[in-house]
């Protein structure tokens, strides 16, 4: 069964025209019909409140916790509901005790959301942070391994991971990783942005000590409300902001919930988007996007741009680099025509979801030819 049968385009269930081509699910997704339906029900509960009690929104803030519990593998008491993934990083953070001296690893050019909070504990705790550098042959697996085991190095205190490289979703791959770090004894803080919902994040496999994802993406939510997985063994800690519902009685990670937490326009947006991309499986999604990513890699064959190989590239993204830099203004000219992407880090970005199919991929190629 391909990936057309698993999973068929889904582009009804959104509100993308036949003449767009949005290719940019890595920086925002569309928001499916469904979605936009329940944050409109949910501005009627705050524009009306006599009509709606809100004695009901707790509920939806647990049918959130659910779903976001489900996408990852976790169970619904590990998982707290935040403001954005920084907000997250910045609670596991704070939440790990570290002896002075050691690495904080990570991917070279990585997200600031991953970064900023552990510059600041290393800076506090007198560690090292160790970017690793772009590798020529694009194996960012190997890299990493190579500098978790290098001999002589200082020993790493915490690996700040995602599965893929956000500028170009260059494969980072954490089945070989996770058990390389848990080797080294040290803390695995996970960001799972660029996967949650078009990959599968399983915290069973990985056992992070903290993961961290939003809605705004992949997972076809609002902006504004991310979820923090933080392990068993992590739950006891203290919250970056204290509020009602977060006092030490709360259950599990709970223990981490945001302030305001019952949002009745965004909490029902996100559950909407997770169950639904919880209704595809996962796999199936994945499945469906290499397809696409490959079409696309395969169309630019000759234009004088270039992927990396398919096995270190990520299903859901493909980054296109040319040897001298890419044309000044491509992504603007790009939609001009119709076709959304971003240019990253010297990377055109492209990262189709459910709502692309073969004509999306072919729109772009002819572009893409066009303009190079």
């Amino acid at each position: 069964m391909d990936a057309t049968d698993r999973l068929p385009c889904q582009r009804h269930l959104f509100e993308v025209p036949d003449d767009v081509s949005y290719l940019d699910a890595a920086a925002w997704s569309p928001l499916p019909r469904a979605v936009r339906e329940a944050g409109e029900a949910g501005l009627l509960v705050k524009a009306r409140p006599w009509e709606h009690p809100r004695e009901a929104v707790p509920a939806q803030a647990e049918r959130a916790r659910r779903a976001a519990a489900r996408l990852i593998g976790a169970a619904t008491d590990d998982v707290a509901i935040m403001g954005s993934v920084s907000h997250a990083m910045a609670t596991a953070a704070a939440n790990l005790v570290v002896a002075p001296g050691g690495r904080v690893l990570r991917v070279a050019d990585e997200f600031p959301s991953l970064r900023y909070a552990f510059d600041r504990l290393a800076t506090a705790r007198g560690l090292i942070v160790e970017e690793v550098p772009r590798p020529g042959d694009g194996d960012w697996t190997a890299a990493l391994l190579a500098a978790i085991g290098r001999p002589g190095a200082p020993p790493v205190a915490v690996a700040t991971l995602t599965p893929l490289h956000w500028t170009d979703g260059g494969l980072i791959d954490l089945d070989r990783l996770a058990p390389a770090v848990h080797a080294a004894g040290v803390a695995l803080v996970i960001d799972a942005t660029q996967a949650a919902g078009a990959l599968a994040v399983d915290v069973g496999r990985w056992r992070p000590d903290f993961l961290a994802f939003p809605t705004y993406k992949w997972a076809l939510g609002p902006y504004g409300l991310a979820f923090l997985y933080a392990a068993p063994h992590r739950q006891g800690g203290t919250p970056i902001e204290d509020n009602i519902g977060n006092r030490p009685s709360a259950a599990g990670a709970r223990r981490y919930d945001r302030g305001e937490l019952n949002d009745p326009i965004l909490l029902p947006m996100a559950a909407t988007g997770l169950e639904l991309v919880l209704s595809w499986d996962v796999s199936a999604v994945a499945t469906r996007l290499r397809r696409l990513t490959d079409q696309l890699a395969e169309g630019v064959v000759g234009l004088g741009v270039s992927a990396a190989a398919r096995h270190l590239r990520s299903p859901n993204i493909l980054g296109l680099r040319a040897a001298g830099g890419l044309p000044p203004g491509l992504a603007d000219r790009l939609r001009q025509a119709g076709i959304f992407a971003s240019e990253r880090s010297g990377a055109l970005r492209l990262s189709p979801h459910v709502w692309a199919d073969e004509g999306d991929v072919k729109r772009c190629v002819e572009a893409l030819r066009h303009a190079l």
